[in-house]
């Protein structure tokens, strides 16, 4: 049996209001398609894709609105279990490791954690702040880490909540072991160069 609360996290009203299974979509015309993660796009909004620069293999979506960024990521999951709890378990730890610092609160996806991260810069004390929330769904689990003015900023906050609760996830039906990353990829006649990862755990 494991450790970690293996009960699914997410909104009681997840299916109707985000975030969503392909299934659950009729209409996907609007989205940008990014394989296992399509989002809508809006005005103001930069859309770039994070890769793995030995591999070339597509890591994350990452969106910047606004002043407000999104790092997203879908991993696949059992069909009856959630996996945040032991995901959330294994930043906190990752994070901790850092020297960072960390705070556990219930927000508006259920279970999240802020956590304040030491500056890349050995010369900057500064610390970096990032929001870190999850959604079990159908098989399928969506991370989002979020940073920028929604770390403080209530508007923005709704803005870019708004924008994960609009990300639709597509689990695909080949058989993918649990906790791996599900498969993206660049959009044709696109072009992204490869970013640093943000909190890349589980990657």
């Amino acid at each position: 049996m494991s450790e970690y609360n293996t009960a699914k996290s997410a909104p009681t009203n997840r299916s109707v209001a985000g975030p969503f299974d392909v299934a659950e979509v009729a209409n996907l015309d609007q989205y940008g398609d990014f394989g296992a993660i399509k989002v809508i796009p809006v005005d103001g909004m930069d859309i770039r894709l994070e890769i793995e620069e030995d591999t070339q293999r597509v890591l994350s979506v990452s969106i910047t609105l606004n002043q407000s960024t999104l790092q997203l990521q879908a991993f696949a999951a059992p069909k009856s279990e959630g996996i945040w709890h032991e995901i959330r378990s294994q930043i906190g730890q990752s994070i901790r490791a850092q020297g960072g610092l960390l705070e556990e609160r219930v927000g508006s996806f259920g279970p999240e954690l802020i956590a304040q991260l030491p500056n890349t810069d050995p010369s900057d004390s500064s610390r970096r702040f990032a929001r870190f929330v999850g959604v079990d769904g159908p098989r399928w689990f969506l991370r989002g880490v979020i940073g920028g003015a929604a770390i403080n900023d209530p508007a923005a906050a709704n803005q870019i909540e708004s924008v994960y609760r609009s990300v639709v996830v597509d689990r695909g039906a080949e058989p993918i072991p649990p906790r791996d990353l599900l498969p993206l990829h660049i959009p044709q006649g696109v072009v992204a160069p490869p970013r640093p990862m943000i909190g890349g755990l589980l990657s």
